[in-house]
């Protein structure tokens, strides 16, 4: 059949870019960091096509699917890992109920920052796939934290787990959620179906769990009039990247390697803030580091917002997001959720010329940054903060771009040692499209984190990178 532009996003991109996020998660085991992902553009937001419910309520199922989240890992853990923390005892399980006992533990970086957000989505998702909304789901992600927590482990409940699974799981979890219902067509047939079911299924279990539970996994019928209607934009990057840690250009003595770049923004012009998620953005990136191979996972999603101004030459918008993030290179790891107030607006020059700007504040709820000096063997430290960004875009007849952006966060410490941070990120990126929806691209940038601490040595580590790639662009 021909390869038109729909077909090649939804068979061959999203499946990509979902190898990108299950696989690459799975292969890194280690650190991340917090980012700040590039906004959609102002005139993505508007209304939201998608319900907040495409099916009726069931209580007993969303409790029940909820439940084997919760067995499912500490099976694994108990009976065939026999993982020490899942020894529990009704003496441990006594000791947990007890609201003093609830302290900061010292798990792996990445259990902690990607390990609960991942298992706190399949809490939230519980209850969104079986008909509740956004709102209505956001409280399993804490019912099921809690009791994992409390019943599931023999360690104290901690409150950075409570925030990570809670947070971040309501974020991944509705991410999914919509991306997993975009995927499925009822009228398809064959093979290509039964692909789509399994993509939609590994991307949102729960919800694939459901189809399953309700006979709709495969079965031919129609869309329901209410399916989501929302476009997707998306853009896959390949090339190569140098950088050098410790140094202030990526070319003396430079690291080389090759990435896989993949972001994916979900709304169009006709979609928008009204309800949470009506637009949001994932970032991913894997590649040849001297770190892990998952670099790159930002999420951003539009909680609500407001319009300030409107008409034909400008365009302003006040949005306020949810985001969750991890990053990891070669020089230092960062990880954390945030809540930011953005500034979007969109300035027509002419008929061939726009610009595009964003600046946002916000709060860090919670983020963990690499400590060399161990907090009682941990090597990072829990911070709190404040993050902010500003940069722009211009683009001349839908072909050359050019975008600068510079994001930043100071945090302090709220367990570990005593220290406060800065982060420093500069970005200057220049595409352009050759032909029809290919571009190429050039990148370079610039990560520096600051550490001051009280009772130590202060550290400075710097990134300084330069991409150049190929990208493939498409909207459906």
């Amino acid at each position: 059949m021909p390869l038109n532009r729909t077909y090649f996003t939804k068979k061959i991109f999203i499946p990509i870019f979902s190898v990108i996020i299950v696989l690459g998660s799975l292969i890194s085991a280690q650190a991340q960091l917090v980012s700040f992902p590039k906004p959609p553009g102002v005139d993505t937001f508007r209304r939201d096509p998608f319900p907040d419910t495409i099916r009726k309520k069931h209580f007993g199922r969303a409790a029940l699917f909820l439940g084997i989240a919760e067995l499912t890992p500490f099976i694994y853990d108990r009976y065939i890992v026999k993982a020490d923390y899942a020894m529990i005892t009704w003496s441990s399980t006594g000791h947990n109920l007890k609201p003093s006992s609830w302290e900061f533990d010292d798990d792996e970086f990445t259990t902690n920052q990607f390990g609960h957000p991942y298992h706190g989505s399949q809490f939230y998702s519980a209850f969104r796939a079986n008909g509740y909304s956004f709102w209505q789901s956001a409280p399993a992600a804490a019912a099921g934290s809690y009791l994992w927590e409390t019943f599931a482990e023999n360690q104290p409940p901690s409150p950075n787990d409570f925030i990570n699974t809670t947070f971040g799981g309501t974020v991944i979890g509705e991410m999914t959620y919509r991306l997993s219902n975009k995927i499925i067509d009822n009228t398809a047939t064959g093979f290509k179906r039964q692909a789509d079911e399994v993509l939609a299924f590994l991307i949102n279990p729960m919800n694939g769990l459901t189809r399953i539970t309700d006979g709709r996994w495969g079965k031919v019928n129609t869309n329901p009039a209410l399916r989501d209607s929302s476009k997707i934009s998306a853009q896959l990057d390949f090339g190569f990247r140098e950088y050098k840690v410790g140094n202030n250009s990526p070319f003396q003595d430079a690291s080389k390697g090759w990435y896989l770049h993949a972001k994916l923004i979900y709304g169009d012009p006709d979609e928008g803030y009204e309800k949470p998620f009506s637009n949001f953005m994932v970032n991913a990136e894997i590649g040849k580091d001297d770190s892990t191979a998952l670099n790159v996972v930002s999420i951003y999603g539009s909680l609500t917002g407001w319009e300030l101004k409107s008409n034909d030459n400008q365009q302003q918008l006040l949005i306020l997001s949810a985001n969750y993030d991890y990053i990891h290179n070669a020089a230092f790891f960062y990880g954390g959720q945030s809540v930011k107030l953005n500034l979007f607006s969109k300035y027509k020059i002419d008929n061939g010329m726009f610009i595009n700007t964003a600046f946002g504040l916000g709060g860090v709820l919670l983020g963990g940054v690499p400590d060399p000096y161990l907090y009682k063997g941990r090597n990072y430290d829990y911070e709190s903060g404040i993050a902010f960004n500003a940069g722009g875009t211009i683009a001349v007849d839908h072909k050359l771009y050019y975008s600068i952006n510079y994001r930043g966060g100071w945090t302090w410490t709220i367990n570990g040692n005593k220290s406060s941070y800065l982060l420093h990120n500069i970005t200057n990126e220049l595409s352009y499209f050759v032909v029809k929806d290919i571009a190429l691209v050039a990148e370079a940038g610039y990560f520096r984190l600051n550490g001051n601490y009280s009772n130590f040595a202060d550290i400075d580590r710097k990134y300084p990178y330069f991409k150049a790639a190929v990208r493939y662009n498409v909207d459906f």
